[in-house]
């Protein structure tokens, strides 16, 4: 549709990633991922690709300091989903 940007990554979680996301209980918490999820998934490529094997999809990290939320995550190879390795918040 003409007038509307590249659609959205789905957000998935790994195992960890969702036991993480289970404990966070303050309204800031779950507000501040939100927006960091938000972001990743309009940009994927915002993070900073981790250093390391690069026989598996590329790691990277996006990191907030004003709502002090680190993410890590990797992309698929059709770009259509971010899956979510860790949370902090």
């Amino acid at each position: 549709m003409p007038g509307h940007g590249r659609r959205r990554a789905r957000i998935a979680f790994s195992d960890a990633a969702a036991k993480q996301l289970e404990n966070l209980t303050s309204e800031a918490e779950i507000h501040a991922l939100d927006r960091a999820l938000v972001v990743i998934s309009v940009d994927p490529d915002v993070g900073d690709p981790i250093p390391g094997d690069t026989t598996g999809p590329q790691l990277r990290q996006y990191a907030d300091e004003i709502e002090a939320v680190r993410v890590l995550y990797f992309v698929t190879a059709l770009r259509t989903v971010v899956v979510v390795a860790y949370i902090e918040v």
